[in-house]
């Protein structure tokens, strides 16, 4: 078994000492503590960030992702364990429900400017 200090971590998975402390206090992570209290990660560790930076990427919050963890894979694979489908699915629909709130707010922006522009004479670029 082998253990990394964080900086080394840091290094493996291209993540910041700050987002692995982040991580620790939400509890993604859970390092041990050397006596002078350096943090120290065993050898899941770099998987488990790169399995919680991918769940980030997904639109997951930490809470989410703190729930969905336990049911991957080493591959970022999220295994069918009760809740977390129902909780994926969820999440999912609270994406959509921004992303056309998003496009709405869009849309009423370009005909601002749209607007804007054919008042002032100024024309609209390509």
């Amino acid at each position: 078994m082998w253990t990394v200090l964080i900086g080394l971590l840091a290094k493996r998975t291209g993540t910041s000492e700050r987002l692995l402390r982040h991580d620790e206090r939400a509890g993604l992570l859970r390092p041990e503590r050397l006596p002078n209290g350096y943090r120290t990660y065993d050898e899941g560790a770099e998987e488990a960030v790169q399995r919680i930076r991918a769940l980030l990427a997904a639109g997951l919050p930490t809470r989410g992702i703190r729930q969905v963890l336990p049911c991957t894979t080493a591959e970022a694979t999220v295994l069918p364990c009760p809740g977390i489908l129902d909780a994926l699915r969820t999440r999912l629909r609270t994406l959509d429900r921004r992303s056309a709130e998003i496009a709405t707010a869009r849309k009423i922006l370009q005909r601002t400017i749209t607007t804007a522009e054919a008042a002032s004479g100024v024309p609209t670029p390509p």
